[in-house]
């Protein structure tokens, strides 16, 4: 059935929203991990984006510009997903260093009484 507000672009767009959207994350997330850029920055434009589809999402009346719309809140959304995925490995990785750290130290000091 096809929708009496939808346009060929819009319908073209919207089967495909999903897989535009997590591509776009794909490259934005590539693209912070090369910069180096902030997991702060990616989550305040995710949440400045959010704002502007909640804002606009009803008023659109162009079928195409709401399916847009669309992909690029989600795919903001996904990158803020991958950066806060990134910090919490990295968190995992600087605990584990330090569990290893002390650990060895703990080796170091008992290998030094039994001398």
């Amino acid at each position: 059935m096809i929708d009496a507000d939808s346009s060929r672009a819009g319908r073209w767009l919207r089967q495909r929203r999903i897989r535009i959207a997590l591509w776009l994350a794909v490259f934005e997330g590539i693209v912070v991990a090369i910069k180096g850029e902030s997991k702060w920055v990616v989550a305040i434009i995710a949440a400045l984006v959010l704002v502007i589809y909640a804002s606009l999402r009803d008023r659109l009346n162009w079928d195409a510009g709401r399916q847009v719309l669309w992909i690029v809140a989600a795919s903001q959304v996904l990158a803020l997903l991958v950066a806060i995925f990134a910090f919490i490995l990295e968190s995992i990785a600087v605990i584990l260093v330090v569990i290893i750290a002390v650990a060895a130290l703990v080796y170091l000091f008992a290998d030094l009484r039994r001398h």
